[in-house]
């Protein structure tokens, strides 16, 4: 797991359907040291393309022209929509198959694989897939980054220092990119329905709603602290609360008699399962 802080290379990079991700790259981009001369955008409505050049400062432009220019494009349109998206793309990519002609292709498209892009594209075209998640809008992002058939050392490192200026960066081989999106793509999403639910809570237990949402939001961020800066085992930090018949292991047992630890992993696995089926074009 790195926090990537390589220089920027001198490439054109165009993000290919700019919505929050997309924009939180771009701003994670700039401050990182890329010239927003060096960056490209595309949006479906008009308003969009420009509200990002004049927050940025960057140029807004077709998919058919971010083809013909840039050297990376980060496509980061909805998985549904990613086919038709090649499709507009490849005439104006390279069809020969030399080494080092194509643009390099990051698709952070939730299940879709790099096959599905080789398969449509010149041979030889470098892609890289990334699983990150919505912590990117606040530079907290976890990003899991794979390489294609096609993709080298340097990709995946490009790769590495865009998505680093969000978060932290991962590599795995392909074949676990859907247990980490079921993992860490999806997991912002446990952890707000577990607050919701604790959050519900304390108002049952008479606390107002603001207090209860402080007090558990301050909970959340000390624990996730003291497991990331610690190097201790989470249960160790969990013994550490849990004393002899006292509040905490009185809400443990509840939690454990209610199958809380067996939900969750039967919830990863629907998460991984879900992924396979975008996957296999089933969903």
């Amino acid at each position: 797991m790195t926090d990537h802080q390589a220089p920027p290379t001198p490439k054109t990079i165009a993000v290919l359907g700019t919505g929050k991700i997309g924009e939180a790259l771009l701003s994670g981009m700039i401050r990182g040291g890329r010239r927003p001369a060096d960056l490209l955008v595309t949006a479906r409505r008009a308003d969009r393309a420009e509200e990002l050049r004049t927050r940025y400062g960057v140029e807004s432009v077709t998919n058919a022209e971010a083809a013909k220019r840039a050297d990376t494009l980060i496509l980061t349109v909805k998985p549904q929509d990613m086919a038709k998206l090649l499709e507009e793309l490849t005439p104006h990519l390279p069809t020969n198959s030399d080494v080092g002609t194509s643009p390099l292709i990051i698709s952070g498209a939730a299940g879709i694989p790099t096959s599905f892009f080789e398969e449509r594209l010149a041979p030889h075209t470098p892609v890289v897939r990334v699983m990150t998640n919505t912590p990117a809008l606040v530079d907290e992002a976890m990003s899991v980054i794979s390489a294609g058939s096609h993709a080298t050392p340097a990709d995946l490192a490009h790769a590495e220092e865009i998505f680093g200026g969000v978060g932290k960066t991962l590599r795995v081989p392909e074949s676990q990119q859907d247990a980490a999106t079921a993992l860490s793509g999806s997991g912002p999403a446990y952890f707000y329905f577990l607050v919701e639910a604790m959050t519900d809570a304390g108002i049952l237990l008479g606390l107002p709603r603001a207090q209860a949402h402080d007090l558990i939001v301050q909970a959340a961020i000390g624990a996730a602290v003291m497991l990331r800066d610690s190097g201790e085992h989470p249960v160790k930090l969990r013994e550490a609360v849990t004393s002899p018949a006292g509040t905490t292991i009185n809400a443990i047992r509840e939690l454990e008699n209610h199958g809380v630890r067996a939900a969750l992993i039967s919830a990863l696995e629907a998460a991984r399962n879900r992924s396979r089926e975008l996957a296999s074009g089933t969903g």
